[in-house]
């Protein structure tokens, strides 16, 4: 799931959308019912922020990713 989601920040670019629904992807492989009583949040909330359509708080995306066991972390950007 992480190298997943790593992939998919790599490709992403400036695209939200891409990453929310890279997370979709995840989740609903995990079990979208399971992922909603983890974070507290409603299922058909995280469909809709999970979709690719949504558009997620910085706080639901935090949320869902501890919930799946995924650490999102920063590096510097290589600018060069």
């Amino acid at each position: 799931m992480a190298l997943y989601l790593e992939a998919c920040l790599q490709e992403a670019g400036d695209e939200a959308a891409f990453i929310a629904k890279a997370l979709g992807t995840i989740a609903r492989a995990k079990g979208m019912s399971q992922l909603s009583r983890d974070t507290g949040l409603g299922r058909e909330s995280l469909y809709k922020a999970l979709s690719g359509e949504g558009n997620p708080s910085f706080a639901t995306i935090l949320q869902v990713t501890a919930a799946l066991g995924i650490k999102l972390h920063a590096q510097p950007l290589h600018v060069g």
